[in-house]
């Protein structure tokens, strides 16, 4: 290949002793001409390579494919349930209101009933908000009575949102508009609500606007300008918060993570009854100085009624921590705290000091979820990860078990204290995402949905492995029904801050299965798979396991026969870009094709980026000379080797990703290519997307390119088939 000649330095830092070369730290900088100059090289080179009647054929199937609805989690009151959803035919997911005495058929067994009565009717389309269809609702959330709704919208992929409101009844927007907002959390007291923000612009430096999360209340009708600081932690900028507010109005609940990490503070605000028709008129909501900090931002005069100052109920960031629900002065949580695999614990505030007192014991089931639903404690938890459901009585004592469609995973859970219908949102490899209805002993899709192929064609199998260390590895297998030999597979992982990667639906998927391929997913430490011990088995100085049992499957795949040798592909996103990453710089001779998405590919300058200090409490960092060593050890772009035939690398980003900044994906290209050239390996092949971030929110012409792309690059390379004859 010849390939474009990137920019090139003799620059090396001394870290810690040691000299440590970076050539190409220019392409950290996308304004850089020379930078920009060569990203449109690589570009044309990649269009050169992939573009193709056989892409054009893939890319039509994959429209094809993607023509099936899928929902979000719904939020319920009362009567009223707000969910997402995309047909497949739009850029992006619309927000929907349904109303109706639909689905208490289901709670008396009836499943003919579900569904029925029920009518939907679009509340807030995002699609004419922008020409290329890359303004996305990221976030949403209605008032306790269901009468308005607050959402928060994303444009070009970016994690910045702006929130603003719609008003239920007459289906019209607010005049309310909220800045400076990411990740946000969303809780609603009174006649407003709290929210999570950052910094405004030029109030603290340009590169610690990321960082200093802030609890904020919001009163409906007032400009942003009068909003209350509620909560900070100036003493510690990477900690993020989440808000809620109790079921019965009276306390307001924080939690404060480590970054990206499920260990938590949390403390507890007493909160003034809500006042008849809420806080409005000239009333303000009851916050006088900001709590937590001497930083508080003065605003306007209080009422008489104050909340009080923020309590602590757990502190010490030492295990995860997340709140389920309250009422009458009792909490209810998850939390791994004493407990790997999790179990629900409830605090009663009347007792001042006193432990948490255990409802849901722990079991081998991992605790990924749980609502109090009509009175009951229903809980979300992972066998051999995969999905598992009960409800509980509130005092533990009576457990029942719920019937899932299949193998698969509940995304989430949508239901309230009062409420009489509680629901699920399902999916599974085979299933895209729907919301269920919660019967009494199963869960009954709210309407049936047309597919454009038959899952009956395809078989789903768990599987176990050795890993290096000889640790047993889970992992899922998918195929067609009757697909003998040994095929092309498809591996992906992701190893890393405690997610589990469970079974789910992308349409994508079928294009590989339709043509004879083997999809496998890989439960690796440092996952949530299975507790909190896993999770920390892949963590920091431990993370060399992970990218173990990641080889392991392949090697598995291949000596079994489940993959033909040479033809095992492997592919993965962010973190699970840094997995496939430090895989490809180790075990160059193992893999057919490569296909690394966003990666985390500089493991000594990450935290100097976008959000990238959240994650050192998962990686460690180069700055600290305990963490340095093995950091370098196995940093993808620090690992490559000279005269090395890696094997073909698809390597994809995005300018505008604000969270993991795509410089480290183009440096990682670079060095892969400057390896690479003279050898007969390659080709390496750099994707640089604009107009789309880090993934969430990516319309779905841009799906379909990039995944169009992916598949051609596979077919071409790993598997050398035209296959046309499959389209």
């Amino acid at each position: 290949m010849n390939y474009p000649t990137a920019p090139r330095t003799d620059l090396i830092d001394i870290l810690h002793g040691v000299a440590v070369p970076d050539p190409f730290r220019r392409l950290e900088s996308a304004d850089d001409p020379a930078t920009a100059a060569w990203v449109a090289e690589e570009n044309a080179l990649t269009r050169g390579l992939l573009d193709s009647p056989l892409r054009d054929g893939l890319a039509a199937r994959l429209r094809e494919l993607h023509r099936v609805p899928r929902m979000s989690v719904p939020s319920v009151r009362g009567n009223r349930i707000f969910y997402t959803e995309n047909d497949g035919t739009r850029a992006q997911a619309v927000l929907y209101v349904g109303t109706g005495s639909w689905g208490l058929g289901a709670q008396s067994a009836n499943p003919a009933a579900v569904g029925q009565g029920l009518e939907t009717r679009v509340l807030v389309d995002p699609n004419g908000l922008s020409d290329d269809g890359t303004t996305a609702i990221t976030v949403f959330e209605p008032d306790n009575a269901g009468d308005r709704v607050v959402y928060g919208l994303s444009r070009h992929g970016s994690d910045v949102q702006e929130l603003l409101m719609h008003d239920v009844a007459s289906g019209t927007a607010l005049a309310d508009r909220l800045e400076w907002v990411k990740f946000a959390s969303i809780a609603w007291h009174g006649d407003g609500f709290f929210y999570t923000r950052y910094p405004q612009p030029g109030t603290v430096p340009a590169d610690q606007e990321q960082y200093f999360c802030q609890v904020w209340y919001h009163h409906v009708g007032e400009a942003q300008a009068s909003d209350r600081l509620v909560y900070h932690r100036p003493d510690a900028p990477e900690v993020v918060f989440e808000v809620n507010v109790t079921s019965d109005d009276r306390h307001l609940v924080i939690g404060s993570y480590q970054g990206a990490s499920d260990h938590a503070e949390i403390h507890v605000v007493r909160l003034p009854p809500s006042p008849p028709g809420g806080f409005g008129g000239t009333r303000k909501p009851p916050f006088d100085d900001a709590q937590g900090g001497p930083e508080a931002l003065e605003g306007p005069d209080t009422t008489e009624t104050e909340a009080s100052e923020a309590q602590p109920l757990v502190t010490g960031f030492d295990a995860g921590w997340h709140f389920i629900d309250g009422r009458d002065e009792t909490l209810y949580f998850r939390s791994d705290a004493g407990a790997p695999f999790g179990r629900i614990v409830r605090f009663d505030l009347r007792e001042a000091g006193s432990d948490a007192h255990v409802v849901v014991p722990e079991s081998t089931d991992t605790i990924v979820d749980a609502t109090v639903a009509g009175g009951r404690l229903l809980v979300s938890s992972l066998r051999s990860a995969s999905s598992r459901l009960t409800s509980w009585s509130l005092d533990g004592a009576d457990e029942r078990a719920i019937a899932l469609p299949a193998i698969g995973t509940i995304n989430g859970l949508g239901a309230r204290w009062t409420d009489a219908r509680s629901f699920a949102t399902f999916t599974s490899f085979t299933t895209p995402a729907a919301i269920m209805v919660c019967a009494a002993d199963a869960l009954v899709p709210i309407r049936q949905t047309a597919l454009p192929f038959d899952p009956r064609e395809y078989v789903t199998e768990q599987v176990w492995y050795p890993s290096k260390d000889g640790t047993p590895i889970s992992m899922f297998l998918v195929s067609k029904r009757g697909n003998n030999g040994s095929p092309a597979c498809l591996l992906t992982g992701y190893g890393g801050f405690n997610v589990s990667l469970t079974p789910s639906f992308a349409p994508s998927d079928f294009l590989w299965l339709d043509m004879g391929g083997v999809l496998a997913m890989a439960n690796l430490r440092g996952g949530g798979e299975y507790g909190d011990a896993w999770h920390r088995a892949g963590m920091r100085e431990q993370k060399q396991r992970v990218f173990d049992d990641f080889v392991a499957g392949a090697e598995w795949l291949q000596s079994t026969g489940r993959a033909a040798r040479g033809r095992v592909a492997i592919e993965g996103a962010s973190n699970g870009g840094l997995l496939v990453g430090a895989c490809l710089v180790q075990r160059p001779d193992l893999f057919g094709a490569v296909v690394c998405r966003v990666p985390v590919a500089d493991m000594l300058r990450y935290h100097l980026f976008t959000v990238g200090r959240f994650w050192i409490p998962e990686y460690g960092c180069a700055d600290q000379a305990a963490d340095f060593p093995f950091l370098l050890r196995y940093s993808p772009c620090h690992n490559v080797i000279d005269g090395t035939a890696y094997p073909p690398t698809l390597v994809m980003t995005a300018d505008t990703d604000d969270r993991v900044a795509p410089g480290m994906a183009k440096k990682f290209a670079a060095r892969l290519q400057e390896a690479t050239a003279g050898t007969a390996g390659g080709p390496i092949v750099l994707r640089v997307e604009t107009r789309a971030g880090h993934g969430a929110g990516k319309p779905i012409e841009k799906q379909v390119d990039e995944q169009a792309d992916l598949y051609a690059f596979l077919f071409r390379y790993l598997t050398g088939t035209s296959a046309s004859e499959h389209l």
